[in-house]
């Protein structure tokens, strides 16, 4: 073991070719579950996603010279907008442009950080804001959830049976599970809940492989699949500062584990770098934003194993499952009853780090200052608030709730140091 408490270090290889594989494809089920997810849920390819993401994570260990153990996997926080984006312009044209702003978002960010420091961005993020960010993006997704599980009031009792025995498998791993699989909880949870649907009868085997082969190319997008709108570019946009948040939290828990601070080694201009440019290349090939991944960051806890070789076996394995046409047939005939089951747990728990934000940085909800910024935002962002800027674009929902809270806590800001004056 070194100084870092890591048995295999960031830069060294596992001793053998075995434990290689071992290790990196532990890697590859802890992102599994939740990259799959995504897609499902908007209605992009599942092959797309998984070969994005091996993508994705290569460009950033390239980005930050193999100095940090990041795996890169689709991104819950843009669900909502894609979905929308989607059904207000009947394809996923605008939606690819629009994550591919989020990726030139980041790249910018990480520009202005190279020459200036990051000390700007803390201060126009602050958990005050950050926090409600995230609790909307959780509870607007909180309808979706319901509606997969059937308990909507429609459908019959196989769907909210299957979503229960789904849900309870999720929230059983979490809290008894020991080891890795307190890691794949929902990767597990997919399993026992397609067995459950399979006994109702809400799946039948004998159609699931029909259309796909074993080896089948992804539903790819290049040039001639984009549609520069930029309304929709409008509500892309500011959800860039809500997955900076998180991708500098992520890193600094990744560093409490490795015993390294990767904000100023590599840099969170490199880091930052590395996810942008990862966005927008998953997006431009049709694939989801990536994020950094908490679970593969469980891993590395639970293993103590942080190398990047391990990490970057782990891009190239998910690489080569997006091309396994079976393995597409089986994500894409998982029942929306099991979908909704995990969502209800996952959903609630993206809701609840928001809160979980709040309470760390112990933010004062005494004070009524906080106490406006808080409930403007929940409101707006919650409530179906639309505001025209032309007559064919808008902003709504969580882009202009994060609009809103950023301005009104500088604003706030501003009135106090005046007053102080």
């Amino acid at each position: 073991m070194n100084e870092n408490g890591l048995i295999v270090g960031i830069n060294e290889k596992p001793k053998t070719i075995g434990s290689w594989i071992v290790l990196s494809l532990q890697h590859v089920f802890a992102m599994f579950g939740a990259t799959v997810l995504v897609p499902l849920l908007t209605g992009l390819d599942v092959g797309v996603a998984l070969v994005a993401s091996g993508i994705g994570t290569l460009i950033y260990i390239a980005c930050t010279r193999a100095k940090v153990p990041v795996y890169l996997g689709s991104s819950f926080a843009y669900i909502t907008t894609i979905s929308a984006s989607i059904l207000a312009t009947g394809s996923t044209s605008s939606a690819y442009v629009g994550l591919m702003v989020v990726g030139l978002i980041y790249a910018i960010v990480a520009t202005i950080i190279r020459f200036v420091g990051s000390g700007w961005i803390k201060k126009l993020l602050p958990p005050i804001v950050i926090g409600p960010m995230i609790i909307i993006i959780g509870l607007s997704l909180a309808p979706v959830a319901i509606n997969s599980a059937g308990l909507n009031g429609s459908g019959t009792w196989k769907e909210p049976l299957v979503a229960l025995i789904t849900l309870l498998t999720v929230v059983l791993l979490s809290i008894k599970a020991r080891g890795f699989l307190k890691i794949v909880p929902f990767l597990v949870a997919i399993f026992v809940g397609y067995v459950a649907a399979i006994a109702v009868g809400l799946v039948d085997i004998s159609t699931v492989f029909v259309g796909y082969s074993f080896f089948q190319v992804p539903n790819f997008s290049f040039l001639g699949s984009y549609a520069l709108d930029f309304s929709q570019v409008l509500v892309f946009a500011p959800l860039a500062f809500v997955t900076i948040a998180e991708h500098i939290g992520d890193h600094v828990v990744l560093g409490e584990i490795t015993g390294k601070d990767f904000l100023e080694t590599p840099g969170l201009q490199n880091t930052l770098m590395g996810d942008g440019l990862a966005t927008f290349v998953s997006a431009a090939l049709g694939g989801p934003a990536n994020t950094t991944y908490g679970e593969n960051t469980g891993v590395i806890a639970i293993t103590k194993v942080g190398s990047v070789y391990v990490v970057g076996l782990a891009a190239i394995f998910a690489i080569l499952l997006g091309f396994f046409g079976w393995i597409q047939a089986f994500i894409n005939s998982i029942p929306w009853a099991v979908i909704g089951g995990m969502t209800i747990v996952l959903y609630g728990l993206i809701a609840a780090n928001g809160v979980k934000v709040l309470v760390k940085n112990k933010t004062d909800l005494g004070n009524m200052r906080n106490l406006v910024v808080v409930s403007t935002m929940l409101v707006i962002g919650l409530g179906g608030a639309i505001l025209n800027i032309t007559s064919s674009s808008a902003l709504s929902g969580m882009s202009l709730a994060a609009m809103v809270g950023i301005l009104l806590n500088q604003g706030i800001n501003l009135l106090d140091r005046k007053n102080k004056a």
